[in-house]
């Protein structure tokens, strides 16, 4: 099927290039949109070269599914035009997140919401998404009351020019352009995105918000704190989760390890864990360190790592556009509404 990529020259724009490549996606024709003054560069899948078009002609193309990865303005301006022709977008940003008329999915959590008449689907945040595949078979069985989240985030989360300017402090290069209001390297900034009235950043409530959704349920007491880091394998999470109901730590660990899309590894003795190394370039969520809270009752502490721009962005797109291939929720061919 035809398949667009609105944002394709960007940084999760090529890592969703590579993974619709990787997991060998149907595309019968790739559409690769982005910005005026990218239209006509080249962008490669599966070895051969494709032509940016702009939105417009991307439109008139007609895919079946639109991968937006370029912004929350684009994507409020640009993701009803492409609605309005029958096109399914699945959009990266956080425009349509929050809306209580568009989706918000997780595959491995809720797919099961979307139905043929979802044309605008979003993604959550990539730190919001890591976290909930982690929870949500644990909130199954024993039901979640809390949840405490300090993050330690990848500059990769901000984008290529956060990238740049990491690797020009680090290389001594003070007087580079910067994306941060101080150095990353060497460094941490308990401050990604703005800083909100209620003393949050709007990151930080981005996944008190989007927990909820996610998860279905309201009664969820969700508080974060998120932290940049110099690092560019992936997010880091320490989760700190109070339950309604008594577990096992050797059960939540058999849960976790028959939990699609995690994989556990926790065995301190041999210093086996989670980190953003060994998670870079891969799909999957990875668990460790997990340990009753010895502080309080039905307590458990975990630490939580996925590469942000694959997990965290670019494969759950892809695996919703896989989902709504599978159960026949996209034609394969967009026609006008």
């Amino acid at each position: 099927m035809k398949i667009a990529v609105v944002g394709a020259t960007g940084l999760v724009g090529s890592e969703i290039l590579k993974v619709l490549e990787e997991r060998n996606f149907p595309v019968s024709e790739l559409i690769p949109v982005a910005s005026e003054r990218s239209v006509g560069k080249q962008v490669e899948f599966k070895g051969k070269p494709y032509t940016v078009v702009s939105f417009e002609d991307a439109i008139a193309a007609k895919p079946a599914i639109a991968i937006f990865s370029a912004g929350g303005g684009t994507s409020l301006s640009l993701a009803p035009k492409f609605a309005e022709a029958g096109i399914v977008v699945v959009d990266n940003s956080s425009a349509w997140r929050m809306d209580p008329t568009k989706k918000l999915v997780v595959p491995e959590v809720n797919a099961d919401v979307l139905t043929p008449e979802d044309k605008i689907i979003a993604n959550p945040n990539c730190s919001t998404i890591q976290m909930v595949v982690a929870l949500k078979p644990l909130h199954d069985r024993y039901k979640i009351k809390r949840v405490v989240v300090s993050t330690y985030q990848s500059v990769t989360g901000t984008g290529k020019a956060a990238v740049d300017q990491l690797f020009a402090e680090r290389k001594g290069d003070h007087e580079a352009p910067k994306v941060y209001p101080h150095p990353i390297d060497l460094n941490v900034l308990p401050h990604i995105d703005v800083f909100l009235d209620n003393g949050y950043t709007k990151e930080e409530m981005k996944m008190v918000n989007e927990t909820k959704k996610i998860m279905g349920d309201d009664s969820i007491k969700v508080t974060a704190t998120t932290v940049r880091i110099p690092t560019i394998g992936g997010h880091s999470e320490a989760v700190n989760i109070e339950f309604e109901n008594e577990f096992d730590v050797s059960d939540v660990v058999a849960i976790l390890s028959n939990t699609e899309g995690v994989i556990v590894q926790d065995d301190p003795k041999n210093k086996v864990y989670p980190m953003p190394l060994t998670a870079h370039g891969k799909d999957e969520v990875f668990v460790g360190r997990i340990r009753r809270d010895e502080s309080q009752p039905k307590t458990l502490n975990m630490w939580i790592v996925a590469d942000n721009l694959r997990k965290g962005a670019a494969t759950n797109a892809v695996q919703i556009a896989e989902y709504l291939v599978k159960h026949n929720l996209v034609e394969t061919e967009a026609t006008v509404a």
